[in-house]
């Protein structure tokens, strides 16, 4: 399937980072039918951005000792080729560049072939006791600085 990306490309924009991690459906992730529930797919999205915030210092924790809470504005779900019970699949999380203050993540799930079962996105906003930002939290900013610079490096934490 030959999806455009969920996000336009930015002219000048440092390219998305990315990162993949690899889980197994579990059991209670099916339905009768044995495929995995669509209401699952909102975790394994979460899944990849917990990895990729990690990696790079903008994780919920990082959020949390900023006091900056990042709820989602919007989600989206493709649905291409269903999961099993059993599969081994892997979570590829894009976060593209934007300078409006916002995390704009992009997700690709590929079963054990390499082939995309399920594609979607989220945009999280920044909220500082309960309001709205219209600009990027500073450490929030430093990140992106450093992004656009080519001087991003991932963390040496345990993921």
């Amino acid at each position: 399937m030959g999806r455009k990306s969920y996000f336009p490309k930015i002219e000048g924009a440092p390219a998305p980072l990315s990162h993949t991690v690899e889980r197994k459906v579990r059991f209670e992730e099916v339905d009768p039918m044995n495929i995995v529930w669509h209401g699952r797919y909102p975790s394994y999205f979460e899944d990849g951005r917990t990895a990729l915030g990690d990696l790079y210092g903008v994780g919920y924790m990082d959020l949390y000792r900023y006091k900056v809470a990042a709820p989602i504005k919007k989600m989206q779900v493709d649905y291409i080729k269903p999961l099993r019970f059993g599969d081994t699949f892997s979570i590829e999380t894009l976060l593209h560049w934007t300078e409006a203050a916002r995390m704009n993540y992009e997700f690709i799930i590929r079963n054990a072939a390499g082939e995309k079962t399920t594609t979607g996105c989220t945009v999280q906003l920044f909220i500082i006791d309960e309001e709205l930002l219209m600009y990027q939290p500073d450490f929030y900013a430093e990140f992106c600085n450093k992004w656009k610079a080519g001087s991003l490096c991932p963390l040496n934490r345990k993921l």
